[in-house]
Protein backbone atom coordinates (compact mmCIF):
# COMPACT_ATOMS: atom_id res chain seq x y z
CA UNK A 1 0.00 0.00 0.00
CA UNK A 2 1.33 3.35 -1.25
CA UNK A 3 0.62 6.74 0.60
CA UNK A 4 1.53 8.50 -2.46
CA UNK A 5 -1.78 9.78 -4.03
CA UNK A 6 -1.56 9.67 -7.55
CA UNK A 7 -2.66 12.82 -9.56
CA UNK A 8 -5.38 12.78 -12.23
CA UNK A 9 -5.18 14.47 -15.61
CA UNK A 10 -7.59 14.51 -18.83
CA UNK A 11 -6.54 12.42 -21.60
CA UNK A 12 -5.44 15.57 -23.69
CA UNK A 13 -3.22 16.49 -20.41
CA UNK A 14 -1.73 13.22 -20.34
CA UNK A 15 -1.14 13.28 -24.06
CA UNK A 16 1.37 16.27 -23.68
CA UNK A 17 2.88 15.09 -20.17
CA UNK A 18 3.85 12.12 -21.56
CA UNK A 19 6.15 13.56 -24.02
CA UNK A 20 7.95 15.90 -21.10
CA UNK A 21 7.47 13.30 -18.27
CA UNK A 22 9.21 9.90 -18.03
CA UNK A 23 5.68 8.64 -16.05
CA UNK A 24 2.24 9.99 -14.98
CA UNK A 25 1.30 8.26 -11.83
CA UNK A 26 4.56 8.02 -9.73
CA UNK A 27 6.14 10.26 -7.38
CA UNK A 28 9.36 9.93 -8.93
CA UNK A 29 9.93 10.95 -12.29
CA UNK A 30 12.39 12.64 -14.89
CA UNK A 31 12.15 15.27 -17.41
CA UNK A 32 12.48 14.45 -21.23
CA UNK A 33 12.86 16.36 -24.31
CA UNK A 34 13.10 19.74 -22.98
CA UNK A 35 15.71 22.37 -23.61
CA UNK A 36 18.02 23.04 -20.44
CA UNK A 37 16.28 26.61 -20.22
CA UNK A 38 12.92 25.38 -19.97
CA UNK A 39 13.68 22.69 -16.91
CA UNK A 40 15.59 25.51 -15.27
CA UNK A 41 12.88 27.76 -15.65
CA UNK A 42 10.50 25.12 -13.96
CA UNK A 43 12.31 24.25 -10.92
CA UNK A 44 12.61 27.85 -10.14
CA UNK A 45 8.99 28.18 -10.26
CA UNK A 46 8.55 24.45 -8.34
CA UNK A 47 10.18 25.94 -5.55
CA UNK A 48 7.40 28.67 -4.38
CA UNK A 49 4.39 27.08 -6.08
CA UNK A 50 1.90 24.17 -4.07
CA UNK A 51 1.02 22.75 -6.90
CA UNK A 52 3.02 19.61 -8.44
CA UNK A 53 5.58 19.77 -10.61
CA UNK A 54 3.38 18.15 -13.89
CA UNK A 55 0.49 20.26 -13.33
CA UNK A 56 2.92 23.47 -12.69
CA UNK A 57 4.00 22.45 -16.07
CA UNK A 58 0.35 22.43 -17.24
CA UNK A 59 -0.31 25.47 -15.85
CA UNK A 60 1.96 27.88 -16.62
CA UNK A 61 4.62 26.12 -19.72
CA UNK A 62 2.52 24.53 -21.69
CA UNK A 63 0.96 27.34 -23.72
CA UNK A 64 4.18 28.68 -24.28
CA UNK A 65 5.46 25.71 -25.81
CA UNK A 66 5.67 24.81 -29.52
CA UNK A 67 4.97 21.30 -29.09
CA UNK A 68 5.42 18.84 -31.85
CA UNK A 69 5.50 15.29 -33.12
CA UNK A 70 3.29 12.31 -31.60
CA UNK A 71 3.97 10.26 -28.28
CA UNK A 72 6.79 8.32 -30.17
CA UNK A 73 9.13 11.34 -30.87
CA UNK A 74 10.96 13.26 -29.46
CA UNK A 75 9.51 17.11 -28.72
CA UNK A 76 10.75 19.54 -29.89
CA UNK A 77 10.59 23.46 -28.09
CA UNK A 78 11.74 26.28 -29.87
CA UNK A 79 14.85 28.11 -27.70
CA UNK A 80 12.86 31.17 -28.44
CA UNK A 81 10.01 30.53 -26.72
CA UNK A 82 12.29 29.19 -24.04
CA UNK A 83 14.32 32.44 -23.95
CA UNK A 84 11.00 34.11 -23.46
CA UNK A 85 9.16 31.76 -21.19
CA UNK A 86 12.30 32.05 -19.11
CA UNK A 87 12.28 36.03 -18.84
CA UNK A 88 9.06 35.43 -16.89
CA UNK A 89 10.52 33.60 -13.89
CA UNK A 90 13.79 35.71 -14.11
CA UNK A 91 12.99 38.64 -12.79
CA UNK A 92 11.38 36.86 -9.68
CA UNK A 93 14.47 34.56 -8.67
CA UNK A 94 17.95 36.17 -10.57
CA UNK A 95 20.43 34.44 -12.90
CA UNK A 96 22.30 32.57 -10.17
CA UNK A 97 19.31 30.53 -8.63
CA UNK A 98 17.71 29.30 -12.02
CA UNK A 99 21.29 28.99 -13.81
CA UNK A 100 22.21 26.21 -11.37
CA UNK A 101 18.97 24.09 -12.45
CA UNK A 102 20.11 23.88 -15.95
CA UNK A 103 22.77 21.54 -17.67
CA UNK A 104 24.58 21.17 -20.68
CA UNK A 105 27.18 18.41 -22.05
CA UNK A 106 29.96 20.01 -23.72
CA UNK A 107 32.51 18.57 -26.17
CA UNK A 108 35.69 20.46 -25.86
CA UNK A 109 38.24 18.91 -28.60
CA UNK A 110 41.89 19.60 -30.09
CA UNK A 111 43.01 21.47 -26.56
CA UNK A 112 46.03 21.90 -25.67
CA UNK A 113 47.34 19.77 -22.52
CA UNK A 114 48.03 23.00 -20.99
CA UNK A 115 43.86 24.08 -21.69
CA UNK A 116 42.64 20.81 -20.21
CA UNK A 117 43.98 22.11 -16.88
CA UNK A 118 42.09 25.10 -17.02
CA UNK A 119 38.91 23.47 -18.44
CA UNK A 120 38.95 21.22 -15.55
CA UNK A 121 39.42 23.73 -12.79
CA UNK A 122 36.14 23.45 -11.35
CA UNK A 123 34.88 21.69 -8.78
CA UNK A 124 31.20 21.72 -9.11
CA UNK A 125 31.34 20.13 -13.30
CA UNK A 126 32.35 16.59 -14.46
CA UNK A 127 34.69 15.75 -16.53
CA UNK A 128 36.30 12.91 -19.43
CA UNK A 129 39.44 13.24 -20.81
CA UNK A 130 41.29 11.32 -23.72
CA UNK A 131 43.84 9.50 -22.10
CA UNK A 132 47.48 9.03 -23.57
CA UNK A 133 47.39 5.18 -22.33
CA UNK A 134 44.91 4.20 -24.46
CA UNK A 135 45.31 6.69 -28.09
CA UNK A 136 49.01 6.74 -29.38
CA UNK A 137 50.44 9.81 -30.14
CA UNK A 138 52.09 8.39 -33.37
CA UNK A 139 48.52 9.18 -35.30
CA UNK A 140 48.66 12.08 -37.12
CA UNK A 141 45.26 14.61 -37.34
CA UNK A 142 44.72 15.98 -41.24
CA UNK A 143 48.24 14.30 -42.12
CA UNK A 144 49.93 16.45 -38.83
CA UNK A 145 51.19 15.25 -35.30
CA UNK A 146 48.52 16.23 -32.62
CA UNK A 147 49.50 19.10 -30.97
CA UNK A 148 48.78 22.64 -30.69
CA UNK A 149 50.18 25.47 -33.27
CA UNK A 150 49.59 28.69 -31.27
CA UNK A 151 49.15 30.99 -33.92
CA UNK A 152 51.51 33.87 -32.60
CA UNK A 153 54.11 31.32 -32.66
CA UNK A 154 53.79 30.00 -35.55
CA UNK A 155 53.60 33.51 -37.29
CA UNK A 156 56.93 34.17 -35.26
CA UNK A 157 60.51 33.83 -35.98
CA UNK A 158 60.33 30.58 -33.87
CA UNK A 159 57.70 29.36 -35.90
CA UNK A 160 60.25 26.71 -37.88
CA UNK A 161 61.85 25.91 -35.12
CA UNK A 162 58.75 25.23 -32.87
CA UNK A 163 56.99 23.25 -36.16
CA UNK A 164 60.29 21.38 -36.73
CA UNK A 165 60.93 20.47 -32.92
CA UNK A 166 57.59 19.19 -32.25
CA UNK A 167 57.72 16.94 -35.14
CA UNK A 168 60.91 15.34 -34.25
CA UNK A 169 59.60 14.99 -30.37
CA UNK A 170 56.87 13.54 -32.07
CA UNK A 171 58.87 11.22 -34.23
CA UNK A 172 60.82 10.04 -31.17
CA UNK A 173 57.77 9.24 -28.95
CA UNK A 174 56.34 7.01 -32.09
CA UNK A 175 59.64 5.07 -32.09
CA UNK A 176 60.18 4.56 -29.01
CA UNK A 177 56.39 3.50 -28.32
CA UNK A 178 57.33 0.44 -30.71
CA UNK A 179 60.90 0.02 -28.73
CA UNK A 180 59.18 -0.39 -25.73
CA UNK A 181 56.03 -1.97 -26.92
CA UNK A 182 58.40 -4.94 -27.76
CA UNK A 183 60.62 -4.99 -24.29
CA UNK A 184 57.43 -5.54 -23.03
CA UNK A 185 55.84 -8.31 -24.67
CA UNK A 186 59.15 -9.68 -24.76
CA UNK A 187 59.27 -10.13 -20.96
CA UNK A 188 55.98 -10.38 -19.80
CA UNK A 189 54.43 -13.85 -21.22
CA UNK A 190 50.83 -13.82 -22.27
CA UNK A 191 48.21 -15.72 -19.71
CA UNK A 192 47.07 -19.23 -20.50
CA UNK A 193 43.93 -18.13 -20.72
CA UNK A 194 44.13 -14.36 -21.76
CA UNK A 195 43.11 -13.43 -25.48
CA UNK A 196 45.69 -12.10 -28.11
CA UNK A 197 43.78 -9.04 -27.78
CA UNK A 198 43.79 -8.88 -24.31
CA UNK A 199 47.52 -9.41 -24.08
CA UNK A 200 48.04 -6.85 -26.86
CA UNK A 201 46.08 -4.07 -25.17
CA UNK A 202 47.18 -4.59 -21.35
CA UNK A 203 51.22 -4.80 -23.26
CA UNK A 204 50.32 -1.69 -25.36
CA UNK A 205 48.82 0.14 -22.71
CA UNK A 206 52.23 -0.63 -20.58
CA UNK A 207 54.26 0.85 -22.85
CA UNK A 208 52.16 4.04 -23.51
CA UNK A 209 52.57 4.63 -20.19
CA UNK A 210 55.94 4.64 -19.96
CA UNK A 211 56.86 6.67 -23.12
CA UNK A 212 53.92 9.78 -22.27
CA UNK A 213 56.79 11.73 -20.62
CA UNK A 214 58.09 12.55 -23.78
CA UNK A 215 54.59 14.35 -25.16
CA UNK A 216 55.10 18.28 -25.17
CA UNK A 217 52.58 19.65 -23.17
CA UNK A 218 50.71 21.11 -26.19
CA UNK A 219 49.49 17.55 -27.28
CA UNK A 220 46.04 17.98 -28.30
CA UNK A 221 43.29 16.19 -26.30
CA UNK A 222 39.30 15.84 -26.15
CA UNK A 223 37.54 16.95 -22.98
CA UNK A 224 33.91 16.00 -22.37
CA UNK A 225 32.27 18.45 -19.94
CA UNK A 226 29.18 18.79 -17.86
CA UNK A 227 27.95 21.03 -15.85
CA UNK A 228 25.33 23.75 -14.66
CA UNK A 229 25.10 27.06 -16.57
CA UNK A 230 26.48 28.77 -13.55
CA UNK A 231 29.34 26.68 -13.39
CA UNK A 232 30.00 27.18 -16.95
CA UNK A 233 29.37 31.13 -16.28
CA UNK A 234 32.39 30.76 -13.64
CA UNK A 235 34.55 28.11 -16.05
CA UNK A 236 33.86 30.81 -19.20
CA UNK A 237 35.09 34.11 -16.99
CA UNK A 238 38.08 32.88 -15.55
CA UNK A 239 39.09 31.49 -19.27
CA UNK A 240 38.66 34.76 -20.69
CA UNK A 241 40.88 36.11 -17.62
CA UNK A 242 43.71 33.75 -18.54
CA UNK A 243 46.86 34.88 -20.17
CA UNK A 244 46.94 32.01 -22.62
CA UNK A 245 45.85 32.91 -25.91
CA UNK A 246 44.40 29.26 -26.27
CA UNK A 247 42.33 30.00 -23.22
CA UNK A 248 40.15 32.96 -24.46
CA UNK A 249 39.99 31.56 -27.67
CA UNK A 250 38.39 28.50 -26.72
CA UNK A 251 36.44 30.72 -24.07
CA UNK A 252 34.78 32.62 -27.10
CA UNK A 253 34.03 29.06 -29.21
CA UNK A 254 32.30 27.66 -26.12
CA UNK A 255 29.99 30.61 -25.08
CA UNK A 256 28.87 30.57 -28.59
CA UNK A 257 27.91 27.17 -28.45
CA UNK A 258 26.70 27.20 -24.85
CA UNK A 259 24.36 30.13 -26.01
CA UNK A 260 22.63 27.70 -27.74
CA UNK A 261 21.48 26.07 -25.56
CA UNK A 262 21.06 28.04 -22.58
CA UNK A 263 21.54 31.23 -23.88
CA UNK A 264 20.09 33.25 -20.88
CA UNK A 265 22.16 31.62 -18.07
CA UNK A 266 25.31 33.13 -20.08
CA UNK A 267 24.12 36.37 -20.95
CA UNK A 268 26.26 38.14 -18.53
CA UNK A 269 29.57 36.73 -19.35
CA UNK A 270 30.86 39.28 -22.21
CA UNK A 271 28.77 42.07 -21.03
CA UNK A 272 31.59 44.71 -20.22
CA UNK A 273 29.71 46.44 -16.73
CA UNK A 274 29.03 42.55 -16.01
CA UNK A 275 31.18 39.46 -16.60
CA UNK A 276 34.10 42.03 -17.91
CA UNK A 277 34.40 43.34 -14.92
CA UNK A 278 34.51 40.12 -13.33
CA UNK A 279 36.96 38.73 -15.65
CA UNK A 280 39.40 41.91 -15.46
CA UNK A 281 39.51 41.86 -12.00
CA UNK A 282 40.61 37.92 -11.68
CA UNK A 283 43.38 39.20 -14.74
CA UNK A 284 44.33 42.45 -12.48
CA UNK A 285 44.82 40.34 -9.35
CA UNK A 286 46.79 37.62 -10.95
CA UNK A 287 48.78 39.61 -12.72
CA UNK A 288 49.39 42.15 -9.99
CA UNK A 289 50.38 38.75 -7.36
CA UNK A 290 52.93 38.02 -10.16
CA UNK A 291 54.75 40.52 -10.40
CA UNK A 292 55.05 41.58 -6.31
CA UNK A 293 55.93 37.31 -5.48
CA UNK A 294 58.32 37.68 -8.63
CA UNK A 295 59.80 41.42 -7.01
CA UNK A 296 60.05 39.54 -3.41
CA UNK A 297 61.27 35.74 -3.88
CA UNK A 298 62.11 35.72 -7.39
CA UNK A 299 65.74 35.35 -6.82
CA UNK A 300 65.74 33.11 -4.35
CA UNK A 301 66.92 29.13 -5.09
CA UNK A 302 64.54 26.53 -4.60
CA UNK A 303 65.88 23.61 -1.56
CA UNK A 304 65.90 20.39 -2.72
CA UNK A 305 62.67 18.41 -1.38
CA UNK A 306 60.98 15.02 -1.51
CA UNK A 307 58.61 14.10 -4.00
CA UNK A 308 55.46 14.18 -1.71
CA UNK A 309 55.77 16.44 1.56
CA UNK A 310 52.91 16.47 4.18
CA UNK A 311 53.01 20.21 5.46
CA UNK A 312 50.10 20.67 7.66
CA UNK A 313 47.98 18.64 9.96
CA UNK A 314 46.10 18.80 13.12
CA UNK A 315 47.84 16.68 15.78
CA UNK A 316 44.42 16.52 17.35
CA UNK A 317 43.02 15.56 14.48
CA UNK A 318 41.79 12.06 15.54
CA UNK A 319 40.30 13.22 18.66
CA UNK A 320 38.28 15.33 16.88
CA UNK A 321 37.46 12.90 14.30
CA UNK A 322 35.82 10.79 16.63
CA UNK A 323 33.98 13.60 18.39
CA UNK A 324 32.95 14.15 14.79
CA UNK A 325 31.72 10.47 14.39
CA UNK A 326 29.73 10.64 17.35
CA UNK A 327 27.96 13.68 16.83
CA UNK A 328 25.15 12.97 14.84
CA UNK A 329 24.65 9.59 17.11
CA UNK A 330 24.18 11.78 20.43
CA UNK A 331 22.53 14.49 21.82
CA UNK A 332 25.09 16.43 23.32
CA UNK A 333 26.94 19.45 21.76
CA UNK A 334 30.14 19.05 20.04
CA UNK A 335 31.75 20.81 22.77
CA UNK A 336 30.79 18.99 25.24
CA UNK A 337 31.22 15.46 23.31
CA UNK A 338 35.38 16.45 22.93
CA UNK A 339 35.76 16.86 26.00
CA UNK A 340 34.53 13.53 26.82
CA UNK A 341 36.29 11.86 23.87
CA UNK A 342 39.72 13.73 25.22
CA UNK A 343 38.76 11.63 28.79
CA UNK A 344 38.55 8.51 26.07
CA UNK A 345 40.91 5.67 26.81
CA UNK A 346 42.43 4.27 23.30
CA UNK A 347 40.58 1.46 23.45
CA UNK A 348 37.63 3.40 23.53
CA UNK A 349 38.51 5.60 20.84
CA UNK A 350 39.46 2.54 18.68
CA UNK A 351 35.81 1.06 18.93
CA UNK A 352 34.14 4.13 17.85
CA UNK A 353 35.77 4.89 14.74
CA UNK A 354 35.86 1.18 14.33
CA UNK A 355 32.40 0.97 14.77
CA UNK A 356 31.86 4.45 12.37
CA UNK A 357 33.84 2.76 9.55
CA UNK A 358 32.46 -0.28 9.80
CA UNK A 359 32.88 -3.80 7.74
CA UNK A 360 34.20 -1.96 4.02
CA UNK A 361 33.63 -4.72 1.69
CA UNK A 362 35.01 -2.83 -1.27
CA UNK A 363 36.49 1.01 -1.34
CA UNK A 364 33.60 2.04 -2.37
CA UNK A 365 32.05 1.89 0.97
CA UNK A 366 33.23 4.91 2.74
CA UNK A 367 32.13 6.25 6.07
CA UNK A 368 30.19 9.13 6.75
CA UNK A 369 31.13 13.05 6.72
CA UNK A 370 33.03 12.87 10.56
CA UNK A 371 35.98 11.98 7.82
CA UNK A 372 35.66 15.39 6.86
CA UNK A 373 36.60 17.16 10.02
CA UNK A 374 39.85 16.71 9.04
CA UNK A 375 42.65 17.88 6.65
CA UNK A 376 46.30 17.11 5.16
CA UNK A 377 48.01 19.84 2.98
CA UNK A 378 50.46 17.93 0.53
CA UNK A 379 53.23 19.66 -1.01
CA UNK A 380 54.04 17.52 -4.07
CA UNK A 381 56.91 17.70 -7.57
CA UNK A 382 56.03 14.77 -9.49
CA UNK A 383 56.37 14.51 -13.75
CA UNK A 384 53.39 16.57 -15.81
CA UNK A 385 51.83 13.37 -16.84
CA UNK A 386 50.77 12.18 -12.60
CA UNK A 387 49.59 16.04 -11.73
CA UNK A 388 46.92 15.62 -15.13
CA UNK A 389 45.38 12.17 -13.61
CA UNK A 390 45.47 13.96 -10.29
CA UNK A 391 43.88 17.27 -11.13
CA UNK A 392 41.09 16.20 -11.67
CA UNK A 393 39.97 15.07 -8.49
CA UNK A 394 37.61 17.93 -7.69
CA UNK A 395 36.95 17.62 -3.93
CA UNK A 396 39.80 19.07 -2.42
CA UNK A 397 41.83 22.01 -2.87
CA UNK A 398 44.71 22.00 -5.96
CA UNK A 399 47.13 24.79 -6.86
CA UNK A 400 49.83 24.26 -9.27
CA UNK A 401 52.90 26.54 -10.22
CA UNK A 402 53.90 27.21 -13.83
CA UNK A 403 54.78 24.28 -16.18
CA UNK A 404 58.54 24.63 -16.78
CA UNK A 405 61.84 22.39 -17.38
CA UNK A 406 63.92 23.56 -14.27
CA UNK A 407 62.87 21.15 -11.90
CA UNK A 408 63.82 18.10 -13.61
CA UNK A 409 62.24 15.33 -15.37
CA UNK A 410 61.52 11.65 -14.56
CA UNK A 411 62.72 8.83 -16.94
CA UNK A 412 60.81 5.30 -16.44
CA UNK A 413 62.93 2.28 -15.39
CA UNK A 414 61.32 0.35 -18.42
CA UNK A 415 62.66 3.02 -20.86
CA UNK A 416 66.11 1.87 -19.58
CA UNK A 417 65.15 -1.17 -19.89
CA UNK A 418 64.15 -1.08 -23.71
CA UNK A 419 67.30 0.23 -24.57
CA UNK A 420 65.73 3.66 -25.08
CA UNK A 421 67.71 5.99 -22.37
CA UNK A 422 69.50 8.14 -24.96
CA UNK A 423 66.21 8.74 -27.25
CA UNK A 424 64.66 9.75 -24.50
CA UNK A 425 67.11 12.21 -22.94
CA UNK A 426 67.13 13.67 -26.40
CA UNK A 427 63.48 14.77 -26.49
CA UNK A 428 63.78 16.48 -23.07
CA UNK A 429 66.89 18.19 -24.19
CA UNK A 430 64.99 19.53 -27.13
CA UNK A 431 62.51 20.26 -24.93
CA UNK A 432 63.98 22.34 -22.64
CA UNK A 433 66.20 24.12 -25.21
CA UNK A 434 62.48 25.10 -27.28
CA UNK A 435 61.09 26.62 -24.00
CA UNK A 436 63.80 28.49 -23.35
CA UNK A 437 64.12 30.13 -26.43
CA UNK A 438 60.02 30.71 -26.52
CA UNK A 439 60.00 32.34 -22.54
CA UNK A 440 60.83 35.70 -22.66
CA UNK A 441 58.79 36.45 -26.13
CA UNK A 442 55.62 34.04 -25.21
CA UNK A 443 56.18 33.52 -21.53
CA UNK A 444 52.53 31.69 -21.84
CA UNK A 445 53.01 29.66 -25.00
CA UNK A 446 56.39 28.47 -23.89
CA UNK A 447 55.19 26.14 -21.56
CA UNK A 448 53.53 24.12 -25.07
CA UNK A 449 57.37 23.20 -25.39
CA UNK A 450 57.63 21.05 -21.76
CA UNK A 451 57.36 17.56 -21.98
CA UNK A 452 55.34 15.72 -19.54
CA UNK A 453 58.07 13.37 -18.12
CA UNK A 454 59.09 17.45 -16.45
CA UNK A 455 58.14 18.00 -13.32
CA UNK A 456 55.52 20.75 -11.97
CA UNK A 457 55.35 21.62 -8.02
CA UNK A 458 51.53 21.33 -6.88
CA UNK A 459 49.72 21.65 -3.32
CA UNK A 460 47.04 19.06 -2.46
CA UNK A 461 44.71 19.87 0.59
CA UNK A 462 42.16 17.80 1.36
CA UNK A 463 40.12 15.71 4.19
CA UNK A 464 40.25 12.31 5.28
CA UNK A 465 36.95 11.17 3.16
CA UNK A 466 38.53 12.42 -0.31
CA UNK A 467 42.19 11.28 1.06
CA UNK A 468 40.20 7.81 0.97
CA UNK A 469 38.89 7.93 -1.59
CA UNK A 470 41.81 9.74 -3.93
CA UNK A 471 44.28 7.52 -2.03
CA UNK A 472 42.59 4.31 -2.50
CA UNK A 473 41.37 4.51 -6.10
CA UNK A 474 44.84 6.00 -6.94
CA UNK A 475 47.02 3.31 -5.80
CA UNK A 476 45.37 0.38 -7.31
CA UNK A 477 46.99 -1.59 -9.79
CA UNK A 478 45.54 -0.42 -12.62
CA UNK A 479 46.80 2.91 -12.05
CA UNK A 480 49.87 4.39 -13.53
CA UNK A 481 53.48 4.09 -11.80
CA UNK A 482 53.47 7.73 -11.23
CA UNK A 483 50.82 8.71 -9.53
CA UNK A 484 50.46 5.55 -7.96
CA UNK A 485 53.96 6.35 -6.24
CA UNK A 486 52.09 9.69 -4.97
CA UNK A 487 49.10 7.98 -3.29
CA UNK A 488 51.10 5.60 -1.46
CA UNK A 489 53.50 8.28 -0.04
CA UNK A 490 50.61 10.32 1.06
CA UNK A 491 49.40 7.36 2.78
CA UNK A 492 52.32 6.48 4.34
CA UNK A 493 52.94 10.08 5.50
CA UNK A 494 49.51 10.86 6.99
CA UNK A 495 50.40 7.05 8.89
CA UNK A 496 53.73 8.18 10.27
CA UNK A 497 54.42 11.84 10.04
CA UNK A 498 51.36 12.72 11.20
CA UNK A 499 50.67 9.43 13.26
CA UNK A 500 47.07 9.49 12.28
CA UNK A 501 47.33 5.83 11.99
CA UNK A 502 43.85 5.45 12.63
CA UNK A 503 43.31 7.30 9.74
CA UNK A 504 45.20 5.48 7.73
CA UNK A 505 44.16 2.23 8.85
CA UNK A 506 40.42 2.49 7.68
CA UNK A 507 41.92 2.92 4.12
CA UNK A 508 41.72 -0.61 3.84
CA UNK A 509 41.78 -0.91 0.49
CA UNK A 510 45.01 0.86 -0.31
CA UNK A 511 47.00 -1.57 -3.04
CA UNK A 512 50.87 -1.62 -2.58
CA UNK A 513 51.72 -4.33 -5.38
CA UNK A 514 52.92 -3.61 -8.51
CA UNK A 515 51.77 -5.79 -11.43
CA UNK A 516 53.58 -6.23 -14.40
CA UNK A 517 50.52 -5.27 -16.54
CA UNK A 518 48.55 -2.70 -15.12
CA UNK A 519 45.96 -2.51 -16.90
CA UNK A 520 45.83 -6.86 -17.52
CA UNK A 521 42.78 -7.20 -14.62
CA UNK A 522 40.89 -4.16 -16.52
CA UNK A 523 40.80 -5.64 -20.02
CA UNK A 524 40.24 -9.15 -18.94
CA UNK A 525 36.61 -7.65 -17.05
CA UNK A 526 36.25 -5.58 -19.79
CA UNK A 527 36.53 -8.89 -22.51
CA UNK A 528 34.26 -10.84 -20.21
CA UNK A 529 31.42 -8.53 -20.28
CA UNK A 530 31.91 -7.87 -24.03
CA UNK A 531 31.67 -11.88 -24.35
CA UNK A 532 28.54 -11.66 -22.13
CA UNK A 533 26.05 -9.19 -24.28
CA UNK A 534 27.46 -10.64 -26.97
Amino acid sequence: MTVYVPEEFTDAESDILRRYFSNLDQPVFALVNLPEVVKGALFARYSRSPRSLRRLFLDEFVNDLEIAGDQAVDATVGVDRAESLYEKVFVEYGDDSVAQLGGVHLACEQASNILTKILEWGRLMSYLEQSTRYIAYDERLGGRFRYYRDPDVVASKFGTRYVGDMDRMFDSYSQLAEIVTEQVRSTVPKGEKDSDFVYRQATRAKALDAVRGMLPASSLSNVGIYGSGQAFEQLLLRMRAHPLPESRLYADMMLTELRKVIPSFLRRVDVAERGGKWSEYLSTNAGNMSELIDSMMGDTVASDVDEVTLVDFDPEAENKLVAAACYAYSHLPESQIRMRVEKMSTAEKTEILNTYIGDRDNRRHRPGRAFESIDYRFDVLSDYGAFRDLQRHRLLTIEWQPLTPYHGYARPELVDAAGGTALFDEVMDRSSSLYDALVTDYPQQAAYAVSMAYRIRYVMQFNAREAMHMLELRSSPQGHPAYRRVALEMHRQIAEKAGHKAVAASMSHMTTEAPELERLESERRAEAKRNKHS
